[in-house]
């Protein structure tokens, strides 16, 4: 998810992780906040002072964004949930499980732990603000901790709403999947709860924009934005486990595939196969032996004058251990395959025969077959 993500240290075993995209917001709040919020509440103080007070809250707010993933971590870890990385971006933090809860109790305490670290740090930053509003001279850090009161506050109930993927989202599905045990459905409805949430924040966006208030409607949006496709996102993962669980490759694939001989030429292959079939991942077998395939980003380093003169033994991509696979392969393996080599289509192959056939659109197709049963 964050492919360009930059380790920035290790804490308890967590690494800590920042995206680039965390450096638009860093620089975006502390802006913000040194021209015009301490400005503001604090109109005496010499603009050095203004850019100090908000690097401060800058750097401690995402620090208390930081706990509050951590939070998520220590607990996830004590209930045996593994966890790969903690990551600063866009939006704030995540906290990226290797492996999603195994219960509804356990997704109970894992999404409680960020709300819980957040509301504990708005307390204590508030008890800081009294403890320093008793010092003379002390109104730039009594400023500076109410804002991270407030922030923590806001951001603890913000969490809180029933909207998936939001801490309360996962509340809810928590209680939806302990009460059904059915943690597919439980998730796909708590996925419809953040789908309204986000259309609700894009709309509260226009409106924002209608009245001129150009950055906190484009900021609604895109959190409206990022949480609706979140939500769409963590459904259809979880949807693609339970429909692909104890699935291997021959349970999916085409099997009698379309084949072509070396022997044929472009022109054939494009006129019998391509055109008339309406396939152009296709095996190339000779005598019974699979040599390997042909497919269209080979026929398009060939010029077309010479289709009819170039034979497909001439240029087919030989057979090899990035295109294919075996009929045992689990369907959650090459899933994961496809998505890190971005490869779509795959020969299946046992004893160096020719088995079948599986693309990424058998696995999609099979994906909206099963969401389809679960409507009826």
């Amino acid at each position: 998810m964050f492919a360009n993500a930059t380790k920035l240290c290790t804490i308890n075993g967590f690494t800590i992780r920042v995206d680039p995209s965390w450096l638009v917001i860093a620089a975006l709040v502390t802006w913000s906040l040194s021209q015009q919020y301490f400005p503001n509440v604090l109109p005496d103080a010499h603009p050095n002072t203004h850019m100090t007070m908000a690097l401060a809250a800058m750097v401690c707010f995402f620090t208390s964004l930081l706990a509050h993933e951590l939070a998520h971590c220590v607990v996830a870890r004590r209930l045996g949930v593994p966890v790969k990385n903690i990551t600063l971006f866009l939006f704030g933090g995540v906290a990226e499980l290797e492996t999603e809860p195994q219960s509804a109790v356990v997704e109970f305490w894992v999404a409680l732990a960020g709300p819980a670290m957040s509301f504990t740090l708005a307390f204590g930053f508030w008890g800081l603000t009294i403890v320093a509003g008793a010092a003379p001279g002390a109104d730039p850090v009594v400023l500076v901790l109410s804002y991270l009161a407030l922030m923590n506050l806001i951001l603890a109930l913000f969490n809180l709403i029933p909207a998936f993927p939001l801490d309360g989202g996962r509340v809810l599905r928590a209680y939806l999947w302990h009460r059904s045990g059915n943690s597919l459905s439980a998730t796909r409805t708590a996925a419809k709860s953040g789908g309204i949430l986000g259309y609700v924040l894009i709309g509260l966006g226009v409106l924002a924009l209608f009245r001129g208030a150009l950055v906190a409607g484009l900021w609604q949006m895109m959190i409206g934005g990022f949480i609706l496709m979140a939500a769409r996102s963590s459904y259809q993962s979880h949807l693609a486990r339970a429909a692909f669980d104890h699935k291997a490759v021959r349970d999916l694939m085409e099997r009698d595939p379309i084949t072509i001989g070396p022997e044929i030429t472009l022109a054939d292959y494009v006129n019998r196969t391509v055109l008339a079939q309406g396939v152009t991942f296709v095996p190339v077998v000779e005598d019974g032996v699979l040599l390997g395939h042909m497919d269209r980003n080979v026929l398009s380093g060939i010029d077309r004058e010479h289709w009819g003169s170039t034979q497909v033994g001439d240029v087919f991509v030989g057979l090899n251990g990035e295109n294919s696979t075996g009929p045992n392969v689990p369907i959650q393996d090459l899933m994961a395959r496809i998505s890190k080599t971005n490869r779509r289509k795959f020969m299946v192959v046992q004893n160096h025969n020719l088995i079948g056939v599986i693309t990424l659109t058998d696995l999609i197709q099979y994906l909206q077959a099963s969401e389809r049963a679960m409507d009826l």
